[in-house]
């Protein structure tokens, strides 16, 4: 009976390679291009933009005896701005964009597609017939192919995963303290000319703009954008500006620092902290990771624009004016940003400053919104409402829930750290090594899962493979272990909270896993419907039932579980798997696939709804409404076939193409039913014989609009996961409290789908891990 079920309930193969798809790429052309290089900038390059404001006060945070240090500090922000922000991701690692979708979860996708790594097995070969589905054919004996296989091995999988999931939580952590840091480095600009101002005075402007900030995040990205794109425009425009008159009020002396031999002098020949300085230093290219992971807002080319032509230029003018200012005032390294502004521009570049940084919280709060998207689709976050802000640009997204945690958090930071912080010129040590340790550690992950993509997805030369590897690892990890003596100082409070949001995340895909292989394993076979008869058994009530299942093929338990023990089921019966897969998006077009699972006369249907990460499951009718619509499709387009074939045959011959329905007797084989019906001698010999007469089209439209007419009952399984009594202590910790919380506040499916709660049906059962 199991053969003779998996026979029946084959996967999608025959009506995926029926969709033809017309969909093409969106092209963007040269004037919109521009324009969206122009609006990136209030998004994307608000924490590289605004580093200027911090940079030197803490690589000099006690002060600087010797012009050459200032020099040597100056060549390495402009080497590490050139290497990291524009060769490292500018010009390579946006290129590994997922169709632009950015960020360490669009490097996953990218490799699940050319190995097998995703941990969920819910993918199928039809999948890979996807329009959007890339992949590039491996080489059997390649160093890739090898390289594959030893992903695909179970414990290396679970580490890549935790690796990724490393990284996103790390963003995450910049999300809540690059505003806290950005705000309170230019507010602290107040007690520049006031010096009588408390502290305290800073920090409450700081919450209040924090609050503002947060507040007009629903109103999405492309408004955000426009709001503050002319802001950093001015911003940046104006630190060029100031560079460029301390350079000639100063001299040229420090334009030195472009030759790279002052980087080894500096680090040899410095100060006896100069290798901890770093730290200071690292802090002028940060806002580099937030800028892949924005790429899903802004084509790659308007940020390619943007940053060659505005950004990196303005960004060495203004540190090489800072340099020059500061070589011939050595004692005013605490607060050398403002000390170098010309006095008469003083408090307009002191609002424009206090804006930028403002400006600069964008970039990551954006860049977590994507982020969280992305690991929705994954499997790796709690269901939470997504919003789509712009009808041009999916990838533009608000995600309330987490808006409001990042604001509370923020703000939380913000207080929490007053005491400890040194509120003068910028903010104080503590936020430095925690922002620090964030930062290179998002860095050090993309650099691995980079080396990945470039054997399996680019198909590299060893060569440039070791080159990129090479000089990524030696700039990051000299970081890295500069900032790695500075955990105990601070710096744990980034780890703290990422190693929080990594626990939610990984327990929740852990949680995921589990449910997922409980239904596979617990699947009914069709062969034990088939044999329950046209009536299931059961009474038929008129209406159509929609069997929610993450199963794309097979009888989920908890229809079993329902027919058992109900004494009635609908006339017709959809089973509904929507899932996810590693792609950016699935065209509307190949979204959905029926197919009849059975006889005609059973009425039972399976339709898989596919989605990207990119695309959102509406919050409106029209699932339901396009689910109807591909039924009805699908079958006029199976009596289209039929009568085609019926067309092509002599009278004397079998319909092979009639849908075919029979029941089992208790040796697995058949007796014959009304319409078509099928003469089986074994389990492994099917012959499909006429009957007299058959459903036809108009009877089965008829049918199913009956049904419909009748009421449509939304069927969900819920779940309850609990840990068995013999688990270790950890494991009950995490199934039976953490997830089973996560479960309890996230949104319920029924949400998601927009299920009306007078159409909904769940049916309760318990499994154990």
């Amino acid at each position: 009976m199991w053969d003779l079920g998996q026979k029946l309930d084959q996967p999608m193969d025959e009506e995926a390679g029926k969709l033809r798809n017309m969909y093409k790429q969106k092209k963007f052309s040269a004037l919109l291009v521009i324009r969206l290089a122009y609006q990136s900038l209030g998004v994307v390059y608000g924490d590289l933009g605004t580093s200027p404001l911090y940079v030197f006060y803490n690589t000099f945070p006690h002060g600087v005896n010797d012009p050459e240090d200032v020099i040597g500090a100056l060549s390495l922000i402009i080497y590490s701005l050139t290497l990291v922000p524009l060769l490292k991701y500018v010009f390579i690692v946006l290129r590994a964009n997922d169709n632009g979708q950015g960020g360490t979860l669009a490097l996953y996708s990218l490799l699940c597609r050319h190995a097998n790594i995703k941990i969920i097995p819910n993918q199928h070969r039809t999948d890979e017939e996807l329009t959007t589905y890339s992949r590039t054919t491996i080489h059997e004996r390649s160093f890739a192919a090898k390289t594959q296989r030893w992903l695909e091995r179970g414990f290396i999988k679970s580490i890549i995963l935790i690796l990724v999931l490393v990284g996103t939580c790390m963003v995450i952590g910049d999300g809540i303290l690059t505003p806290a840091i950005s705000v309170l480095s230019a507010a602290g600009g107040i007690r520049v000319n006031k010096p009588e101002i408390d502290s305290g005075v800073v920090v409450i402007v700081a919450v209040v703009i924090l609050v503002g900030l947060f507040s007009v995040q629903h109103y999405g990205t492309d408004k955000v954008g426009w709001l503050f794109a002319p802001i950093v425009l001015v911003w940046f425009l104006l630190i060029g500006g100031i560079g460029i008159y301390n350079i000639w009020r100063f001299g040229g002396r420090v334009l030195k620092a472009f030759s790279p031999l002052y980087v080894y002098h500096y680090i040899r020949n410095g100060r006896k902290d100069s290798w901890l300085s770093l730290g200071g230093i690292l802090l002028s290219i940060t806002g580099a990771e937030a800028l892949f992971a924005d790429l899903a807002n802004f084509p790659v080319s308007s940020v390619q624009i943007a940053f060659t032509l505005l950004v990196f230029p303005c960004l060495l003018l203004a540190y090489s004016g800072q340099a020059a200012y500061l070589v011939h005032n050595l004692h005013h390294s605490r607060d050398v940003f403002y000390r170098s502004i010309p006095e008469k521009i003083y408090w307009p570049v002191f609002v424009i400053a206090t804006l930028a940084a403002i400006v600069a919280s964008q970039a990551t709060i954006t860049a977590t919104f994507s982020i969280i998207k992305q690991a929705l689709a994954h499997g790796c976050f709690p269901r939470v409402k997504v919003v789509h802000t712009s009808k041009k640009f999916l990838g533009q997204i608000y995600i309330p829930d987490i808006n409001w945690i990042l604001m509370i958090l923020c703000i939380a930071v913000t207080v929490g750290f007053k005491n400890q912080s040194h509120i003068g010129n910028a903010y104080g040590k503590s936020f430095l090594r925690q922002y620090c340790t964030a930062v290179v550690l998002v860095m050090l992950v993309t650099t691995l899962l980079m080396i990945l993509v470039m054997i399996l997805v680019w198909h590299c030369h060893w060569i440039l493979v070791i080159a990129f590897t090479g000089l990524s690892l030696i700039v990051e990890c000299t970081y890295f272990s500069a900032v790695l003596f500075k955990v105990d100082q601070g710096g744990w409070a980034p780890l703290a909270i990422a190693g929080v949001f990594l626990t939610v995340m990984y327990v929740w895909h852990y949680g995921t896993v589990k449910r997922y292989e409980f239904e596979l394993r617990s699947k009914v076979s069709m062969a034990w419907i088939l044999g329950l008869g046209p009536s299931l058994g059961l009474v038929r009530v008129p209406g159509i039932s929609l069997v929610y299942t993450e199963l794309a093929s097979g009888i989920p338990h908890i229809f079993s579980h329902f027919i058992t023990n109900l004494p009635a089921i609908h006339s017709v019966v959809v089973f509904v798997c929507v899932k996810y897969l590693p792609v950016y998006t699935v065209p509307e077009e190949e979204r959905f696939l029926v197919k009849r699972i059975g006889p005609k006369n059973f009425h039972i249907f399976r339709c898989v709804a596919r989605y990207g990460y990119k695309d959102l499951h509406k919050k409106d009718d029209d699932f339901e409404k396009k689910l109807f619509h591909n039924l009805f499709m699908f079958v006029r387009l199976e009596y289209m076939m039929e009568d085609c074939s019926d067309s092509e045959c002599s009278p004397c011959e079998p319909r092979t193409e009639r849908s075919r329905d029979f029941t089992l007797n208790n040796n697995g084989n058949t007796t014959s039913l009304s319409n078509d019906v099928l003469t089986i001698s074994s389990v492994d010999s099917i012959v499909p014989a006429r009957s007299s007469s058959h459903c036809t089209e108009g009877d089965e439209y008829e049918f199913l609009n009956n049904g419909r007419e009748a009421g449509v009952v939304h069927i969900l399984g819920n779940t309850v996961v609990r840990a068995n009594r013999d688990s270790r202590f950890y494991k009950k910790i995490a199934v039976d409290y953490i997830y089973v919380f996560l479960r309890k506040i996230c949104r319920e499916n029924s949400v998601i789908f927009n299920i009306p709660h007078e159409g909904l049906l769940n049916v309760g059962q318990v499994f154990y891990v």
